[in-house]
């Protein structure tokens, strides 16, 4: 399996990706699916988006930009989809580790994730294991797609 940077080519698939996390309502803040052409918009207007590409077929993506201005411009975030199809696989792994790469490239010193999702274990013990720390908890910062409320827990990472 090969990371790289997005092409427009990949826009459409990487929307169902995006789309199939969007509509699982557990992890990310987003309520509207991308169409084709607000995906489109929606990644070149990022500072890097890579994609898990193997055999012609993407599994997997991420978006970076910057998660303030100013003074804060230094810190970027991050959001990563991985399709239910593969999961299991490390791919997010994958995804999470080119990403610090490539943030480091840009010249961000740090890297925050502001709302991982406190029952999101997979994710929490991917990035604990990976270096990231914990800022704290937000009791009940994020709306389930069910409606109920789940606790937040912002992550960062030195880079």
């Amino acid at each position: 399996m090969e990371i790289r940077q997005y092409r427009e080519s990949d826009v459409q698939r990487m929307c169902e990706i995006w789309n199939e996390v969007v509509e699982e309502g557990i992890a990310f803040p987003q309520e509207e699916p991308l169409t084709e052409k607000t995906g489109a918009g929606f990644f070149s207007s990022q500072s890097y988006c890579g994609v898990a590409e193997e055999a012609g077929r993407l599994y997997g993506l991420y978006i970076l930009h910057p998660n303030n201005v100013g003074r804060c411009g230094h810190i970027c975030n991050a959001s990563y989809a991985v399709s239910s199809e593969s999961r299991g696989r490390h791919i997010g792994e994958r995804l999470v580790l080119d990403c610090i790469r490539q943030a480091k490239r840009l010249g961000f010193g740090v890297l925050q994730f502001n709302a991982v999702v406190e029952s999101n274990i997979h994710a929490r013990h991917l990035y604990e294991r990976i270096g990231f720390k914990q800022l704290g908890t937000i009791p009940k910062g994020f709306r389930m797609k069910d409606g109920h409320f789940e606790n937040i827990c912002p992550y960062y990472y030195e880079l």
